[in-house]
């Protein structure tokens, strides 16, 4: 590196600072859902003191990441889809705070947070913070194409709680807590090893496979998944208008999870669903126990509501109509 660009990287950053003491109380709730946008991405924010109101956001960029720290009274904080249409830009934001519990939900997926935890989520879906008793917090601002070079999977991976007091977890959490604006404005190394240090980290916290883990176990683990899959499935094959968005969510993965796992099993969520359907009935065709239920029935009974649909679903499936089914027995 040359002298120039040795003082260019030493140079200090400017830290952004936004306070609620710039204005009156009655405006300070207004003027904080302005600093949150200007400073952040579009969102809403809602406190019950607001009455009492006062925060501070303090920010600096560490190269091609954000570093953020926030300080205020108890709030909610909203990713509406309002704002995600109205936004020219996303990201994936880690949090992490020390001093007291607080929620972060998306997905309809809820993670309660403890001191020092650390959560993922995706400003490109709606997202919720309910900051209880102080809205204290770090928080870092990633690119999500930096993310998901680091984590395949990161869209499974949001608003799920990491355990910032054990294992990666707390390693991740310690070192996060390290990227204050002050330590991104004067950074102690280059910038781009400490994100690097970040992305390698973040991995390790979240369980993804490094390049030295072995295909072996990344086919396990994927193998695993496509079972807990099918037996969802199987176990809600009755339910009419059952989708793979609502298998997902009951799983906790991404809808994108679930069809790439099926695919690598050489199937499909509506082949499976269907299958399971097929074999249900077949069974219950087959069986006299069953005969004071009409067709119809049974059709419903397997998670098809039009009957004309369930006998063309056999004929194609089984190779006869239901009524043929019964008779052959």
């Amino acid at each position: 590196m040359t002298p120039a660009a040795t003082a260019a990287a030493s140079a200090p950053v400017a830290i952004h600072a936004w306070s609620t003491d710039a204005v009156p109380p009655s405006q300070r709730l207004d003027y904080w859902i302005g600093a949150v946008c200007e400073g952040f991405l579009e969102m809403d924010v809602t406190s019950t003191e607001a009455g009492a109101f006062g925060a501070t956001l303090e920010s600096a960029p560490l190269g091609s990441i954000g570093v953020n720290r926030v300080r205020g009274t108890a709030q909610d904080v909203y990713r509406t889809r309002r704002a995600i249409a109205h936004s020219r830009s996303n990201y994936y934001y880690l949090l992490c705070k020390t001093d007291s519990p607080w929620v972060a939900v998306q997905e309809e997926r809820s993670a309660r947070m403890l001191p020092g935890d650390v959560v993922l989520v995706d400003s490109r879906r709606c997202y919720a913070f309910h900051f209880l008793q102080s809205a204290d917090t770090l928080s870092l601002e990633l690119p999500t194409a930096w993310v998901e070079s680091w984590l395949p999977d990161a869209g499974d991976l949001v608003a799920r709680r990491i355990d910032g007091r054990s294992g990666w977890g707390g390693v991740l959490s310690a070192f996060a807590q390290q990227l204050t604006p002050e330590a991104a404005a004067r950074p102690p190394l280059m910038p781009a090893l400490l994100t690097d240090q970040l992305g390698g980290l973040l991995s390790l916290a979240f369980g993804q496979q490094t390049p030295g883990a072995t295909v072996a176990s990344d086919q396990g683990g994927r193998a695993a998944l496509r079972r807990r899959v099918l037996d969802a499935i199987r176990e809600r094959h009755a339910e009419p208008g059952l989708t793979a968005a609502g298998v997902a969510r009951e799983l906790g993965i991404s809808e994108r999870s679930l069809h790439r796992c099926l695919a690598e099993g050489t199937t499909t969520f509506a082949t499976a669903l269907t299958g399971f359907r097929m074999q249900v009935a077949q069974r219950m065709l087959a069986d006299a126990r069953f005969d004071r239920l009409s067709i119809a029935e049974i059709g419903f009974r397997v998670g098809l509501r039009d009957a004309s649909h369930f006998v063309r679903q056999c004929r194609r499936d089984l190779g006869r109509t239901p009524g043929a089914l019964r008779r052959q027995r």
